[in-house]
């Protein structure tokens, strides 16, 4: 059995060497959870008493996901571990030095003695001559104290004990998970002349909120849902404002697939600071991809079946907005000069003034990760110049013959310089069982209570769709 540890163990170090050749660094993999995980290999002294103080991790840090290994010496096991976050502050201080001497510096006056105790409003000190009430608030200038007591940190430290018979410096590969890491895609679209044509580019937007700075890092990004069990969350209290930094690297990023996810790893290191927001590049624009805009009138909305089954009312489902949204689609395919698995994040769209040559902000959707040869459909806003109505014509319904018949009017109106084709999409409301029997245009049927009509509506005109549903049961 130890051999096939020791085997094991100097596989983990040649695969070590390979990524670091032997010397200090870190690593970051960062999660669209919210979280990461941090690996260094770092130098750490080992005393007598088999000590270890790792100091300078991450405040969030998940301190049951520690992985500890010594390079140096790999039969060297982790005995005991204790994460210490007790930092300094003046409060904490002076708990310590209770029953300690003290010097307190105020306006014309300074008081030596050993603090008794001490609250917001004052301190309580035993001087040669008596017991001194010092006023805090307004009054108090300085605290002096002597060194550092045991048991206060000035970073958040791991603490050891260490099996080993080598004592001294050791070279050592730690990793663990930790909050307060998170990364999403961010991308720019910029639509062509005529709305045919478009350039993307993309973005790993890396977000660091975990109470440590990680320099010179090297960066790898998983896309895709990772399963974590809940479990309780220790609070911590932050109040450092987000920087933001773009970087402009000097390669994209490499992807393959990972397990059942993909993995992004950035070609050079890089340094992501705390409380920072930092972009990278994630893959060579692409110019020229073809799109299509398309404009949706859907005139009651996302629609929500109510319950009770069978709908007679003959106000039911009348009311309805005037709203024609657009669209922006688009192939995630080689053939259309991209063809890669798209991370979830934010689509920014412009498209270019020709009087200026200005980019102009026309819209933004959110897509979910998205894998190669998929079809992405961006609503990016409202059309201000093609306008939906639709109204009852006629509502018949025999509750003791066990049907009823609805005539529904939609008119598209155009105020625009160029006709449009605009998908109408009705849903059949009333009852699951039902049957267009009269129509002024052709329908698809997209599910079992969803239809859509494309209508061509003439430049600065309009087009009338009408249809008759029956419901029987």
């Amino acid at each position: 059995m130890n051999r096939i540890v020791s085997l094991t163990t100097a596989v983990c170090l040649l695969g070590a060497g390979s990524v670091w050749g032997g010397e200090e660094g870190v690593a970051l993999t960062v999660y669209n959870g919210g979280y990461g995980v941090v690996r260094e290999i770092r130098n750490v002294a080992i005393g007598t008493d088999h000590a270890v103080m790792f100091a300078d991790v991450a405040t969030g840090i998940d301190a049951t996901t520690v992985h500890f290994k010594s390079l140096t010496d790999p039969r060297a096991k982790l005995l005991e571990q204790n994460y210490q976050y007790d930092l300094v502050s003046a409060d904490k201080l002076l708990q310590k030095y209770i029953d300690q001497p003290i010097e307190v510096v105020c306006t014309g006056k300074t008081y030596s003695g050993t603090l008794l105790s001490f609250d917001a409003h004052q301190l309580v000190l035993q001087e040669a001559n008596g017991i001194t009430m010092v006023q805090r608030p307004d009054n108090v200038r300085d605290i002096r104290f002597g060194i550092l007591p045991d048991g206060l940190l000035t970073r958040p430290t791991l603490v050891w004990l260490v099996a080993t018979d080598r004592i001294g410096q050791h070279l050592t590969e730690v990793s663990y998970q930790t909050s307060g890491l998170n990364w999403h895609a961010e991308y720019v679209l910029v639509l062509g002349e005529g709305d045919a044509r478009a350039d993307l580019s993309g973005w790993v937007s890396v977000e660091n909120r975990s109470g440590k700075s990680y320099h010179d890092a090297r960066l790898k990004f998983i896309a895709g849902d990772v399963r974590r069990v809940p479990k309780v969350r220790r609070r911590v209290h932050r109040d450092a404002m987000m920087v933001e930094e773009r970087a402009y690297a000097a390669a994209p990023m490499q992807e393959k697939a990972f397990f059942e996810y993909h993995l992004y790893t950035l070609p050079r290191p890089s340094t992501v600071a705390n409380n920072e927001v930092k972009q990278l590049e994630m893959f060579t624009p692409v110019q020229g991809m073809s799109v299509q805009k398309k404009f949706l009138y859907s005139p009651l909305g996302q629609f929500h079946w109510g319950a009770g089954g069978r709908h007679t009312d003959e106000n039911y489902g009348i009311a309805s907005n005037k709203k024609v949204k657009i669209f922006i689609e688009f192939t995630n395919s080689e053939e259309n000069m991209l063809g890669i698995p798209l991370p979830a994040g934010k689509v920014r769209v412009y498209k270019q003034d020709p009087d200026d040559n200005a980019l102009e902000f026309v819209g933004e959707e959110r897509i979910d990760h998205t894998p190669k040869d998929e079809e992405l459909s961006l609503q990016i806003g409202n059309a201000f110049d093609i306008v939906g109505e639709r109204k009852q014509l006629e509502f018949q319904v025999e509750k003791q013959r066990h049907w009823m018949r609805e005539t529904i009017q939609t008119t598209i109106r155009n105020h625009k310089k160029q006709s449009v084709i605009v998908r109408i999409k009705e849903p059949m409301y009333r009852w699951s069982n039902w049957r267009i029997t009269d129509r002024s245009h052709e329908y698809e049927k997209l599910d079992t209570r969803t239809v859509a009509f494309d209508v061509e509506v003439p430049a600065e005109g309009k087009t009338v769709l009408t249809y008759t549903v029956n419901y029987s049961w």
